[in-house]
């Protein structure tokens, strides 16, 4: 007895395993290179708070100013497509309400670290250049400053659970930040980090002597040193977003070798994203998120069972097969006179 097969059953056998195939191909091939650091990146993050700091005019420190900083963020496309790597350049300034609004310092100047384009009282321009799919830092494009660690602007793709060197641009190293947790803002669940630093030397100032208590020494070359009583970050796990930035900075000046602060230039114990900026950045990392999730996790599970159901089905369909009248019947009996 002849079997044939039926043409439905090929079909579903080859439609199974299509998608099983394409299942590990969407996990392991498509999802990674998806998961990049994009190159038309424009976004802006502004922090708040309150803190003390250094009136020129008044040439004193005064508490309980308003604090804003706001970094601004600008891909390079054409820098990013020659290089193959994520070129994106930086702005950071930290205003009082005597200086707000801030001039758009993008539009001010091509990032050189001598410019000011308003009278904010940091002004901190830069290019951090990394490679698009790792997040680590490449030392080309005109990059400025000269960046270390494992995240700035963000975390790489697919953080754990333990301790991150995050570039602390102030103080121009890494600071080590230590896995806290998990912590929800505005209902999304991200990766609490969290780290200091402790007071430290960055640099040297020329100040009228008064102002480091040398009243009798017209200009001194004081002390710039540099502290920070709180980091805490809280990062999207699948995507390496920050989602919550709270920052707390202490600037001050000290005599030539001397050991304890003459003059705090700005000292805030917490600026944070303001709700907006929180808001922006949990809809950006929930939409990214989902679609790395989609290709990594949703798309090939599916696919697979799919495929594995088909093709079952396509093979049961197969052996059982359909029996073929004109070959497979017995032939009528012969009638004999």
């Amino acid at each position: 007895m002849r079997r044939k097969s039926s043409p439905v059953s090929l079909i579903l056998v080859g439609l199974g395993t299509f998608l099983l195939v394409l299942a590990p191909m969407l996990a392991w091939y498509v999802e990674p290179r998806a998961a990049v650091n994009p190159i038309d990146i424009d976004t802006t993050a502004v922090y708040k708070g309150t803190g003390s700091v250094f009136d020129l005019d008044k040439a004193e420190t005064v508490p309980g100013q308003d604090i804003t900083v706001t970094q601004v963020v600008r891909g390079d496309v054409a820098d990013s497509e020659r290089s193959g790597r994520a070129v994106w350049d930086v702005t950071t300034t930290v205003d009082t309400n005597a200086s707000l609004p801030a001039a758009d310092p993008h539009d001010a100047l091509e990032f050189m670290p001598a410019a000011d384009p308003h009278d904010a009282l940091e002004f901190m321009p830069g290019r951090w250049v990394t490679d698009r799919r790792s997040n680590e830092p490449v030392h080309c494009c005109r990059e400025h400053p000269y960046y270390e660690g494992d995240a700035y602007l963000k975390f790489p793709f697919d953080v754990r659970r333990h301790d991150y060197r995050w570039w602390d641009n102030s103080l121009g190293a890494p600071v080590t930040l230590h896995y806290r947790g998990t912590k929800k803002i505005h209902g999304y669940r991200g990766y609490r980090f969290t780290g200091s630093v402790p007071a430290t030397r960055t640099g040297t100032r020329q100040v009228p002597g008064a102002l480091v208590g040398q009243p009798r020494r017209s200009q001194v070359l004081a002390e710039e040193w540099y502290a920070n009583h709180l980091v805490e970050l809280v990062v999207d796990q699948r995507t390496g977003r920050v989602i919550y930035a709270q920052v707390g900075p202490r600037r001050t000046l000290r005599a030539p070798g001397g050991t304890k602060d003459a003059a705090v230039l700005l000292d805030s114990r917490k600026l944070a994203f303001t709700a907006a900026t929180q808001r922006d950045q949990v809809e950006q990392a929930r939409t990214e998120s989902g679609q790395l999730r989609l290709l990594g996790t949703t798309l090939p599970i599916g696919a697979g069972l799919l495929g594995f159901l088909l093709a079952v089905a396509g093979a049961v369909l197969l052996v059982r097969g359909r029996r073929d009248p004109g070959s497979s019947a017995s032939p009528p009996p012969t009638l004999t006179m």
